[in-house]
């Protein structure tokens, strides 16, 4: 998210996160100020390769309920943000995927992160529009749940029911660049109607 009138407007909508990139890199990164939002919206900062105190003063400043760790942060950079921050913070662990991944990386992630996200693997860290081999995910070995991410739009609902009935331990869906009419302008009745979509089916 990125616009202020936007922000309110997908909002009112009621999802359960709310996405803000703090990577000035980004075409969608921010820096104005979030508006007030639902209490029950989670309100997400993404970062890349962020320090310590960069992330600490976007918790701060934008009062975040999770973080979105989109780098090469590593089981001790996740350790110590963990023991800077509130219980209440969420810790979101990113990992690429292509076509193939080796999950044995996330052993040692489990105990310093509340999640993990996996999204494609592409020039970008994220909003590359494109989805992975969900197949894959067949071999995830964990039961710790997982945000899922990767150029996912209407088109892919069907496949995602499907996804959504086997054992994985799918907490979330992640949505972005397919639901936009620029970087950072979401398109409000597409995101209505995947969250009709979803919750239709729960």
């Amino acid at each position: 998210m990125k616009y202020p009138e936007n922000i309110l407007e997908v909002g009112s909508l009621l999802p359960d996160y709310m996405g803000f990139i703090f990577w000035e890199k980004s075409a969608r990164y921010f820096e104005s100020t979030i508006p007030k939002l639902p209490k029950s919206i989670k309100k997400v900062g993404v970062f890349v390769n962020a320090t310590l105190d960069e992330i600490l003063d976007k918790i701060k400043t934008h009062d975040l309920q999770a973080v979105q760790l989109h780098g090469n942060e590593s089981v001790e950079f996740c350790e110590l943000l963990k023991k800077n921050t509130s219980k209440l913070i969420v810790i979101i662990k990113v990992f690429p995927i292509l076509d193939t991944f080796d999950f044995g990386i996330l052993n040692s992630y489990e105990k310093v992160c509340d999640f993990f996200l996996f999204d494609t693997k592409g020039k970008l860290p994220g909003g590359n529009g494109t989805t992975f081999d969900w197949k894959v995910l067949e071999q995830y070995p964990s039961t710790k749940p997982f945000f899922l991410s990767g150029g996912i739009g209407i088109e892919e609902f069907d496949s995602l029911q499907e996804l959504l009935k086997t054992n994985l331990p799918v907490f979330a869906i992640d949505v972005n660049s397919k639901f936009e009419l620029e970087p950072g302008l979401k398109n409000i009745q597409l995101c209505r109607d995947a969250i009709n979509r979803v919750s239709s089916n729960q």
